[in-house]
């Protein structure tokens, strides 16, 4: 089924990037925005002791918990450390993922422990063709004192470059599973912006929380991806 902002339910789910094999659990960072002005917080979020033992039965899904539940929040622009690269992202994108790491930690000034950010993709553009066709932008974000790359040597077919990725109002679900069975969650969040009055955005981002790891794919019904798109008022 495909939406009117661009994104086709119907392409495999699994075609994006959870399944390039690379490890996406990360050091803790600042998942969650405020809400925007005028907005209460979702509806259904958990009492402060079923929090607290989330917490401590898995750190890494208290982080976003209170994504279980969509909302709209204003969310800073960021500059970005970006790779991009077109073509199946079962095959693209475990090397541009390795490229953009290899490139953040080889600059000095980003964080490498406490103020490391999760990994994030990109498909500005309709998904409803080949997938050979697509075009990804994967990402991680930097420091604004960042202005220039290291030198490196990227295969064919990767670009990096550094930009600003604009946000402003954003609504966002965290989904919790496997890729393949991401659809409903991101027809619930696409029902939550039309009724709360906005429209969506063209793209698709993803923000990996967790997901396979170097030696495998782990536990699937453990994922954790925030996905987001940036809303307006029609």
């Amino acid at each position: 089924m495909s939406l009117n902002h661009g994104l086709a339910l119907s392409a495999p789910r699994s075609t994006l990037l959870g399944i390039c094999g690379l490890a996406l659990t990360f050091p803790p960072a600042a998942a969650g925005q405020e809400p925007a002005a005028g907005q209460e917080p979702a509806a259904g979020q958990e009492p402060a002791a079923a929090q607290e033992s989330t917490a401590a039965q898995d750190p890494a899904l208290a982080q976003v918990a209170h994504l279980k539940e969509p909302r709209i929040s204003e969310r800073p622009d960021e500059w970005m450390l970006v790779v991009t690269a077109e073509g199946d992202p079962n095959t693209i994108g475990a090397a541009a993922f390795g490229l953009v790491f290899q490139l953040y930690f080889s600059i000095p000034e980003t964080p490498k422990g406490p103020g490391f950010q999760f990994p994030r993709a990109r498909w500005p553009e309709s998904l409803e063709g080949p997938k050979t066709d697509w075009v990804g932008r994967y990402a991680l974000p930097v420091p604004r004192t960042v202005t220039q790359l290291p030198r490196h040597q990227a295969r064919e077919g990767l670009v990096a470059s550094l930009e600003e990725w604009k946000y402003g109002e954003i609504a966002e679900i965290l989904h919790v599973g496997p890729y393949t069975e991401e659809a409903p969650t991101i027809e619930r969040l696409l029902d939550f912006v039309r009724a709360a009055g906005y429209v969506p955005e063209r793209g698709h981002e993803e923000e990996y929380v967790r997901g396979p790891t170097m030696t495998g794919p782990g536990d699937p019904e453990r994922y954790l991806t925030i996905i987001r798109y940036r809303v307006k008022k029609p």
